[in-house]
């Protein structure tokens, strides 16, 4: 924020910081070991009165000063001009905190050139007691150098004390101090003996060479054990957090803290082949390979090291942006006003696309490349449009520690992600998806009131059943719709019937096979493992079929119709109308005939943030790019191998591991249930929107394909969180429910989310998903209508019988879904596959939509007028 930004787009800053300190860190610790190594060798030689040992020395010696005081010091000239220019705020930070430590390394320093030069050009002139004590001298300032800058970097990744005091010694010995200098230390001498091999190979006397060689050996493998018992000790002392970070929370620092053993163990191997007697055309190239397998131990090292304090330069003191958490909060206040170097104080349509660039050269370019060796940003995000980069901005540092948080207000966050979509990318900004909905034909059934002996009611439990079609990927909403009905025999006292009859379902032409459609039967056995026969849900249910009665809820019910939203024809239909007969079992006679809607939808937005597009038409469905993509970061965050399983064959059923009471799976109780884990998780990227969050996941866009929130609140503006909350609280409601049965995960998902229609968290009433939804009662008081203002929210529902779907008006014979219509479809519903699509029951019945009776019509159902009353539930007569 206070400094200029150097514009090195193409590799980003972290790649030129990362390459010029790794080289020089590579050498620095070979500067320290290699130090001991010369006057150790020459001891030898001395004491072996080898002069062919004493003369590699020499030559080792010229090899030595060339590569770590003439290499070495510009590699660390540079290494500061990169830092300055590319973290001038974390640089300055450094030198002013430890201004002595700095003085004193460089005193170090100079003693290492002056005790080298000596040495050097003193070599065979000088007494050789004498020139060992020069050498000596200049191991000690060279490892003083080292146990210098070790405090200094050290403080980066574990502050402890210093974070609170600022007290320099506190900063100097931190609690990394003593494994990092030990594991430094051994790590230098090994790579003395693998820098040894380079020059060792190249002694002409044989004898000479082996002893040299198998003391190269000694110092590489000897130091590998004690490597291995400081790394150890390091990882020991490192805050919890942090360990796991680098130990399980960082996909990208996996792959090196797999490889660094195995670099290190093959070091050892092939530093022991090396005293094995090779001939030099096999050991030259060995000892190469040896000086690039010390480098990956280095890199690795110092990969792990410095992507360890994430998303930290200094560990809770600067981010990697160069922002610190003080100048960054309040978090979402506007950002450009507060830097210096922007030229865009202000969003405006106009300077969208300058202003991301501006935001984005702030916030991302310190790390990030464009096409670039490291962290190319396009990879990141060249699959997704400028939507989904704004959900990864706002989950940014929230579950996550990679990345700090994004600084700046919404309408920055869309710019940066504009920019990031149009200027980077090259995409085109994402436009709503508006479908293009034609009206389709409703016949409804006959019914003379005057002649008709029973009334069938019917509707579908759920309301609108959503599945997930990329069964060769994953499903967690497989087909199977459930519908319900009752048979009411009309009289001047209705009667319930429950024997003698059989009810059947039949759905529409073109909705009898939608195995040809979606993908579930092809894998159903690894999906539910289970081989239901084609068009046949596991529970035997097809596309025509029979109620089953229920003597528990007195109605007569059939669970796991199999229905999609796809017709046989191409197009998409999310409300098929399915016939609903009666029939007298002993005479054949039908007795009532209606339709109902068995509401279905595949639409869900997941392609916003997973890559690909809808899978059909450009509307619905998930595609197989974007359920590649959904399975690969599961795969990354959570240590699954969901997209292998996949292309083996051999997706699974979501439910197989998290529990979910819509289908009674216990499944690992000690995991999320899948509704907490589902919303609990993405909340973190979608929190600060309206109802439109909803509709990324739910198919209740008002431009979308199904549109399923259809009933008589949408139609008064209530929407999803008059009900339900915000999706914050919403999510929280689930997950404090998980949180109370002891599921750690509840509480990380939690920690970065805010309640929007309480004033804390704890003000939440917990839930479970499925079986506690919002009381209707809670507006409705009495049964009387809801005031304007009113709320459900965080009143629940105690069991599954208090649901609005399992409840029944007070003389406990009809549920209320049967006359008051379904789950958001209540009458008057309006569909826009049809006005009347669901209110087919109440203008075939009454000749009007509205509740089954109102306006008076008790005649429905009685075969006399009644007069006044209240029978069925309170308030029942409205004026």
């Amino acid at each position: 924020m206070d400094y200029p930004v150097w514009q090195i787009a193409a590799t980003g800053g972290g790649f030129w910081i990362a390459l010029i300190a790794t080289v020089h860190v590579f050498v620095a610790h070979f500067a320290v070991g290699g130090g001991l190594f010369l006057v150790l060798t020459e001891a030898k030689g001395h004491r072996e009165n080898s002069p062919a040992i004493l003369d590699y020395v020499k030559s080792h010696t010229t090899f030595f000063l060339l590569l770590t005081m003439v290499f070495g010091g510009l590699s660390g000239v540079a290494i500061w001009f990169t830092i300055a220019v590319l973290s001038p705020g974390g640089t300055l930070t450094l030198v002013n905190a430890f201004v002595w430590g700095w003085a004193m390394e460089w005193t170090f320093f100079l003693g290492e050139i002056a005790a080298l030069l000596v040495y050097h050009y003193s070599f065979g002139k000088m007494a050789a007691r004498d020139h060992m004590r020069v050498g000596w001298l200049y191991f000690i300032f060279a490892w003083l150098s080292l146990f210098t800058i070790n405090g200094i970097i050290g403080v980066m990744l574990t502050p402890g004390a210093w974070a609170t005091s600022n007290d320099f010694w506190d900063g100097m010995f931190n609690p990394s101090f003593w494994p990092s200098l030990v594991f430094r230390s051994f790590l230098a001498f090994m790579l003395a003996g693998l820098f040894g091999f380079v020059t060792a190979v190249r002694v002409r006397d044989a004898a000479a060479r082996e002893r040299v060689v198998r003391t190269c050996v000694a110092w590489a493998v000897i130091s590998l054990p004690f490597l291995a018992l400081s790394g150890w000790w390091y990882l020991s002392v490192l805050p919890q957090a942090t360990l796991d970070f680098i130990l399980r929370g960082s996909a990208e620092i996996t792959p090196y803290l797999k490889a660094l053993p195995v670099i290190a163990v093959a070091v050892g191997v092939f530093a022991l082949l090396m005293a094995v007697r090779l001939p030099l055309s096999v050991r030259t190239p060995v000892a190469a390979l040896l000086l690039v397998l010390g480098f990956g131990v280095v890199g690795a090292f110092e990969y792990i090291r410095e992507a360890g304090r994430r998303p930290f330069i200094i560990q809770e003191r600067m981010w990697s942006t160069g922002i610190t958490p003080a100048q960054a909060e309040p978090l979402a206040d506007p950002f450009l006003p507060r830097t210096k170097w922007a030229k865009n104080k202000e969003i405006t349509q106009e300077n969208r696309l300058d202003a991301g660039r501006e935001i984005y050269a702030f916030q991302c370019l310190s790390c990030h490349s464009l096409s670039g060796p490291m962290k190319d940003i396009r990879t990141y995000t060249g699959h997704i449009g400028n939507q989904g980069v704004a959900a990864y901005l706002t989950g940014q540092g929230r579950l996550f520690k990679q990345m700090p948080p994004f600084v700046g207000s919404p309408a920055e966050r869309d710019a940066l992600a504009a920019y990031i979509t149009a200027g980077v990318n090259g995409r085109p900004l994402d436009k709503p998806v508006v479908a293009d909905i034609k009206t389709l034909p409703l016949d409804i059934p006959p019914f003379d009131a005057d002649t008709a002996s029973h009334l069938l009611l019917s509707w579908c439990t759920l309301g609108l059943k959503c599945i997930t079609d990329a069964d060769g990927f994953f499903t967690f909403l497989p087909p199977g719709s459930a519908v319900g009905a009752v048979l009411i025999r009309r009289d001047v006292l209705p009667e319930v019937v429950a024997d003698g009859v059989e009810i059947t379902y039949a759905a529409p032409e073109g909705f009898k096979h939608p195995s040809k459609h979606v993908d579930f039967w092809k894998y159903a056995p690894s999906l539910i493992g289970k081989e239901p026969k084609p068009d046949q849900s596991p529970a035997g249910k097809g596309l025509d079929g029979t109620l089953a009665f229920n003597e528990k809820s007195k109605t007569f019910e059939a669970a796991g119709i199999p229905v999609v939203p796809f017709s046989d024809d191409g197009s998409i239909n999310p409300y098929p109308l399915f016939t609903i007969t009666a029939t007298d079992k002993a005479t054949g006679t039908v007795l009532a005939r209606t339709k109902t809607v068995l509401p279905v939808s595949t639409e869900m937005s997941c392609w916003k943030c997973h890559g690909g597009a809808f899978r059909k038409d450009g509307v619905t469905g998930i595609s197989n790019i974007t359920a590649a993509g959904i399975l690969a970061v599961h795969d990354k965050r959570s240590g699954t191998d969901l997209a292998a399983k996949a292309a083996a064959g051999q997706p699974v059923m979501c439910q197989s591991c998290h529990p979910d009471a819509l289908f009674d799976a216990t499944a690992d109780p000690k995991r999320l249930n899948l509704s907490a884990a589902m919303h609990g998780f993405h909340v973190n990227y979608m929190t600060g929107r309206g109802e439109d969050a909803c509709a990324d996941c739910h198919p209740d866009s008002h431009t979308g394909v199904t549109r399923c929130l259809r009933d008589n609140h949408a139609a008064k503006g209530i929407g999803c969180a008059s009900c339900h909350g915000y999706l914050e609280d919403h999510a929280l409601s689930l997950l404090r429910a998980e949180q109370a049965a002891g599921k750690e995960r509840a509480g990380i998902f939690m920690r970065n989310i805010t309640p929007r229609l309480v004033p804390q968290t704890a003000d939440i009433t917990p839930r479970l998903a499925w079986v506690q939804e919002p009381d209707c009662l809670t507006c409705h008081t009495d049964f009387a209508t809801a005031q304007k203002d009113a709320k459900a929210f965080n009143v629940w529902v105690k069991d599954r019988a208090g649901l609005y779907r399992s409840r029944k008006e007070d003389t406990g014979n009809v549920p209320c879904i049967a006359c008051h219509g379904a789950p958001h479809a209540t009458y008057v519903a309006n569909n826009a596959y049809g006005k009347d699509r669901d209110n087919v029951q109440p203008i075939q019945y009454m000749g009007f939509a509205g509740v089954i009776g109102s306006k008076g019509r008790c005649d429905v159902c009685h075969t006399v007028e009644m007069e006044g009353g209240e029978m069925h539930h309170p308030n029942m007569v409205k004026e």
